[in-house]
């Protein structure tokens, strides 16, 4: 394929437009949308309306919305003609989205109506612009006397900057962070040789476009081959999932490790293990590998039977589910990447994938790793490559403490890599715990351990007065049944003694102290672990 359209987002949007425009391309399921042909017209349209309105070019743009057709239009017409996008997550809060139209200099905004009420009345006073992302009548806002005229395609450089992505990461430290239209493109090449899309792909979009993984891979990278993407005009409560997944059939869906976990949990294990004796055939590994390919085929008929990819990334896969998904032949693939490079750095195809692994590392990028222990092979993983971001808006302290000397960017996730470059991420060099004899322990690792319990919903683990406690939210349903302090004392005690068998010994847990309520998380459903210190949860206004 030609890839000239890889130089810039402007680039993409002619090369989509003159290739597929009568393709159907960003639609609600049994909603309107748009053809390539439709988008294209649209995209120019809101770029015009931005400059009739005194938008130019390197203007900051915000863009506030859940996912809709609409969005890429916003985005495309923003990014693709010389401004600025400033994606925000629907989740943020309001004075998040005040601090991040202000720190970013947004001169508009591009909101929904579902989420008008958490631009404040201070940030809206600031803003020149306001548009109904709905629809994209002004809300606020005058045309001016002179607007600029429209870049053409040739005026789009690939170093210019595109957007601007404030994260929302489990350490409580929001940065904006730089992507070029050089970036973007390039994570398309690298992920286009991983997972080549075609014409009559069908994603189906569930998580927030506002994040780079999801307007990376479920935006860009099927506009490039003429794809189409269906989103959900609800929450993907499961009943609602479950009938767009009937509707769409999609071949492709992008997800957090919780969706697949929770499925295979609440849906997938019980029926396996529904009475004494298939719990007793399920121990058994031949057996149970011939159940698990049975209910990988049902799996797929609830996935609408066509899926062919099914990415997860975003955090750890339980290693007992993805056991399942392998044995099931499923078709999953684990991805790993961040923000700041564009994002992917390493990825698998469900061909390729090994346990516990996110794949080799992607076409165009580099990565060594760093301060390496020579036991273990474990070091922190720093990146290179045309898809690393050139820092952090207005923050030079932070750019540069989050680079080498030598250009390397450090992730600040550790990691190892097999004879083969298959990359295996340990944790997060920030949440690593120093044993009582030096041992690096990585919470993550036990935390998983934990989860697998099938009484666990989620966990965390911490080091209080150098002993591991772990964090641990039962499942609300199936904790009924110990309805009394005596039983939940056994099931603590049971679930320590399960965990410590299966994690080395300076990686025991000493406590389970029981969390009545669900973690608080990240967009891509990371536990903010900022917030819990020791054994109790720390008062949010700490944020």
């Amino acid at each position: 394929m030609d890839n000239t359209h890889q130089r810039s987002l402007r680039a993409l949007l002619e090369f989509a437009h003159s290739r597929y425009q009568d393709h159907p391309f960003l639609y609600f399921i049994d909603g309107p949308g748009y053809t390539y042909g439709e988008f294209h017209s649209k995209a120019y349209e809101t770029a015009g309306l931005l400059s009739r309105y005194g938008m130019r070019r390197g203007d900051m743009i915000g863009l506030l919305g859940q996912n809709m057709p609409n969005w890429g239009a916003a985005y495309f017409a923003t990014s693709a003609f010389g401004m600025i996008s400033v994606p925000m997550l629907p989740d943020f809060s309001e004075s998040e989205i005040k601090h991040i139209l202000k720190h970013s200099e947004a001169r508009a905004l591009f909101v929904s109506r579902k989420l008008l009420h958490k631009v404040l009345d201070k940030a809206m006073d600031r803003l020149e612009l306001v548009i109904c992302l709905d629809d994209f009548s002004i809300i606020k806002g005058s045309p001016c006397d002179n607007p600029e005229t429209l870049p053409s395609e040739e005026d789009i450089q690939p170093d210019d900057l595109a957007a601007v992505i404030y994260t929302s990461g489990t350490t409580g430290s929001s940065k904006g962070v730089m992507l070029s239209h050089r970036n973007l493109c390039a994570n398309l090449w690298s992920t286009e040789d991983v997972r080549p899309s075609f014409d009559w792909d069908v994603w189906l979009s569930l998580l927030p476009l506002s994040h780079t993984l999801e307007c990376s891979m479920c935006l860009l990278l099927p506009m490039q081959a003429g794809a189409s993407v269906y989103y959900m005009d609800k929450a993907p409560t499961p009943t609602v999932l479950m009938k767009a997944l009937a509707q769409v059939r999609p071949t492709t869906i992008l997800s957090v490790p919780l969706i697949i976990e929770k499925v295979y949990k609440s849906s997938v294990l019980p029926k396996l293990t529904a009475t004494p004796l298939m719990r007793l055939l399920y121990s058994f590994p031949p057996t149970r590998k011939m159940m698990n390919r049975k209910a990988g085929k049902q799996l797929m008929e609830k996935f609408g039977g066509r899926i062919r990819f099914f990415g997860i990334g975003g955090a750890r896969l339980d290693p007992g589910v993805e056991k399942f998904l392998i044995e099931a032949r499923f078709p999953y693939a684990i991805g790993y990447g961040l923000t700041e490079t564009s994002p992917l750095i390493a990825a698998a195809t469900p061909e390729m994938v090994r346990l516990g692994s996110t794949g080799p590392v992607v076409k165009g990028v580099t990565v060594q790793l760093m301060n390496k222990d020579r036991k273990t092979g474990i070091g922190e993983i720093a990146v290179k490559g045309d898809n690393v971001t050139r820092g952090y808006f207005k923050n030079p302290e932070a750019t540069e403490a989050a680079f080498t000397e030598d250009g390397w960017f450090l992730t600040r996730d550790l990691g190892r890599l097999d004879k083969d470059g298959w990359l295996y991420i340990k944790g997060r060099s920030s949440t690593t715990i120093i044993g009582p004899s030096g041992e690096n322990i990585y919470p993550e690792e036990v935390e998983s351990v934990i989860n697998s319990h099938d009484m666990v919903s989620e966990s965390l683990v911490t080091s209080k007065k150098g002993r591991l406690t772990a964090l641990v939210h039962f499942d609300k349903e199936k904790l009924k049944a110990f309805n009394t302090q005596e039983k939940l004392e056994r099931l603590k005690k049971d679930l320590l003694e399960y965990v410590n068998q299966k994690v080395s010994k300076f990686s025991r847990i000493s406590e389970i102290d029981p969390q009545e309520e669900e973690f608080e998380k990240t967009a891509t459903r990371k536990i903010k672990r900022y917030l819990y210190d020791g054994s109790r949860k720390k008062d949010k206004t700490s944020k």
